[in-house]
């Protein structure tokens, strides 16, 4: 499963982070990382993008960025 696909208010945890070059190196720098908690806080209205709070911030991501990101949704 990948982040795009989490519904407004569920959680989860990220598996890896897919992808190559520079756009794996800036979700892997705004904390992305394996073992990270994920909360999806808002989708926009016409679907992207999507707002996640994880370590404490808010953070905007494009839907096709967060289709990069392979998550485990937590029970």
């Amino acid at each position: 499963m990948t982040l795009n696909e989490l519904k407004a208010g569920q959680s989860c945890k990220i598996n890896a982070v897919n992808g190559s070059g520079a756009l794996r190196d800036r979700l892997l720098d705004m904390g992305l990382t394996p073992g990270t908690k994920v909360a999806l806080r808002k989708i926009a209205p016409m679907g992207d993008p999507i707002q996640v709070t994880l370590r404490g911030y808010e953070l905007t991501l494009r839907v096709d960025d967060a289709k990069s990101i392979e998550i485990e949704k937590e029970a």
